[in-house]
């Protein structure tokens, strides 16, 4: 037989590397941008146009590279990082693998420019499916500028793959924010779409934080430092009255490196044991410093995984830190042995003598004497003995009839026999039909019911709004705000009305009337949530997920109790529908047991 095994060009090798390296335009951004910080630049400059689908371009002032390092850059497994295999245990770059360029340049036109300090000429690089175009020397500042164009052009499906420009934009908003929270030490400014989204000059942790959060965060943190010889431990944790309902502001940096590790957030999140709310999540930015040695980088492509060599003990040391200094700043309570802050000496007094307490006895004193008993005094006295029935007379004149109070329960009585529909378990509403028994899903039911209503108050009919007494100020980091302004119609559209929106406020002048105040934080939260996650690029999806999420988080709730009324009201509703059978999200709202069914089982 024939031989059937062979090499692969080098130019498949590097798409199908490129698969797991470059996963949309996210993954090109955070590439590039540790390539800017290995490069020990001071400055950065992110500029992205729709989504990153027609041009993501990082602009450093780093140290550059020469004319053959330029050209050998875009070879696979060619970096400057590591020589031999010891250094994957010894790493101080964000790179090490020389795969990321290489993979972007198989699936992208790509402009690189470049220039070492003591060079006067720099080189540019032109490079269009791992295939060189052209190599020339030119004038450019110091520093290294990639620009990559047009990805996925030569893949199409990976390209029809990628979400809304809505989705895509947030996932390199958060891949920025990544970055720049771990550097603060470094410059970042970043553009789309020609507009200015952030612009982060040089600070410390703090600083940072409140500029890419907005200025609200700053007394909402709460500073953790612990240093210990397995790991050193710094950042900051919010305070539980500021928990949120989502996990997308939980940052943990290792090596000043973003990593995932469910295991480490649980100890953050039993630090917080007892303080927070059902559903809701401390927000934290936590930095550890651990020995190069101690971990293992080098598990998945995108370098957010890590291995540590002691994980227990790390859980175990960051839960008792993140607790420490809940209590140390007063966020949770204390057990303090050592110490009561209220029995301390006013400063007034100190160093003066106190006399020693007297204790007096009465020796007379004898519990166990009977005394004689003194008639109760009364300070008044009655003269005349009244009868309540005299209260009375004279009122038939008036033409005022009353009857006797006994209780008439008959209407009660009849109301109840008459109903046909229950509660069961607070979670289910059981009603007879002509046919059978029709048992409905209280939660899913009401979100059918809401879905409707609000998709035609957005659609066809302006809805109801009630002004605030007090108009509501809600902070929002930059990204957020952004969206809100691209839904703003939308929300106006079903009774919200909105006063002045800066980089990190909005102010809520009005709401709609089934809204209560207390819901609008949490709601406009789970809305921009289900935005980022699932939204398609035409407007009425945009209209229709508006509807779904608000229904979503407005809905009566699985274990509320409904009176009679309101039980009737969820099954008239439903059946007005026009798709009362399932809710907006496809689930079944109600079943129905036919008594034919209901006889089988008791004839078996």
């Amino acid at each position: 037989m024939p031989d059937i095994i062979q090499l692969l060009p080098d130019h498949v090798a590097n798409q199908i590397a490129a698969g797991e390296v470059v996963q949309r335009p996210a993954s090109v951004v955070k590439e590039l941008l540790e390539n800017a910080i290995d490069a020990e630049a001071t400055a950065i400059k992110l500029i992205v146009r729709d989504a990153g689908k027609t041009l993501i371009q990082v602009i450093d002032n780093g140290k550059g590279m020469s004319q053959t390092d330029a050209r050998l850059s875009f070879e696979r497994h060619a970096t400057s990082k590591i020589k031999k295999a010891e250094d994957l245990f010894n790493l101080h770059t964000k790179g090490f693998r020389g795969e990321a360029l290489a993979s972007i340049a198989a699936i992208a036109h790509v402009d690189l420019k470049t220039k070492q300090e003591d060079q006067q000429l720099g080189s540019c690089l032109k490079i269009e499916g791992s295939t060189l175009i052209s190599q020339e020397n030119i004038a450019t500042p110091t520093g290294t500028s990639v620009a990559v164009k047009n990805l996925f052009y030569n893949i199409p499906a990976r390209r029809n793959f990628l979400k809304s420009n809505t989705i895509e934009t947030r996932h390199i908003v958060n891949e920025f924010q990544r970055v720049a929270l771990a550097h603060p030490n470094i410059a970042f400014s970043f553009y789309h779409n020609e507009n200015e989204v952030y612009n982060l000059a040089i600070g410390n942790l703090r600083q940072r934080i409140v500029a890419i959060l907005g200025k609200k965060t700053n007394e909402k943190l709460v500073p953790i430092h612990e240093i210990t010889d397995l790991v050193e431990i710094k950042g900051f944790v919010t305070k539980p009255e500021f928990a949120k309902r989502k996990r997308d502001e939980q940052f943990f940096f290792v090596n000043d490196r973003f990593i995932k590790n469910a295991y480490l957030n649980h100890a953050v999140s039993s630090a917080f044991e007892n303080l927070l709310s059902a559903g809701h999540y401390p927000t934290y930015f936590l930095y550890l410093t651990v020995p190069t040695n101690s971990i293992d980088i080098n598990i998945h492509p995108t370098k957010t995984e890590i291995k540590f060599d002691d994980e227990k003990t790390l859980y175990a040391i960051l839960r008792s830190t993140v607790k420490h200094s809940l209590g140390q700043y007063n966020v949770a309570p204390i057990l303090d042995f050592n110490r009561d802050a209220t029995l301390d000496t006013p400063y007034n007094l100190k160093g003066t003598n106190s006399p020693n307490p007297r204790v007096i006895v009465n020796h007379d004193f004898n519990p166990f004497k009977s005394e004689e008993q003194k008639p109760i005094q009364f300070p008044f006295r009655r003269e005349k003995k009244m009868e309540w029935e005299s209260l009375y007379n004279g009122l038939d004149s008036t033409g005022l009839d009353f009857k006797s109070e006994t209780a008439d329960t008959s209407l009660f009585s009849e109301e109840t026999a008459n109903s046909k529909t229950y509660q069961v378990h607070k979670k289910y509403i059981v009603s007879s039909i002509k046919s059978g028994i029709v048992y409905i899903n209280q939660h899913l039911a009401h979100q059918r019911i809401l879905y409707e209503e609000f998709l035609e108050n957005i659609t066809i009919k302006d809805a109801m709004s009630q002004q605030l007494l007090f108009p509501l100020e809600l902070s929002f980091n930059k990204a957020d705000i952004a969206s809100i302004k691209e839904i703003k119609a939308d929300l106006e559209s079903i009774g919200f009305l909105f006063g002045k929106i800066s980089n990190d406020t909005i102010v809520v002048m009005g709401m709609p009337v089934n809204i209560v105040e207390s819901q609008i934080t949490t709601l406009i939260e789970d809305l921009l949530e289900d935005i980022k996650n699932d939204i398609p690029d035409t407007s009425f999806s945009h209209v229709d997920m508006m509807a779904k999420s608000l229904s979503k988080s407005l809905a009566i709730k699985t274990g509320t109790k409904l009176d009679l009324k309101e039980q009737e009201d969820i099954v008239n509703k439903l059946f007005l529908c026009k798709q009362p059978d399932s809710s907006p999200f496809g689930k079944r709202t109600f079943i129905t047991v036919n008594i034919d069914e209901i006889d089988k089982k008791f004839n078996n």
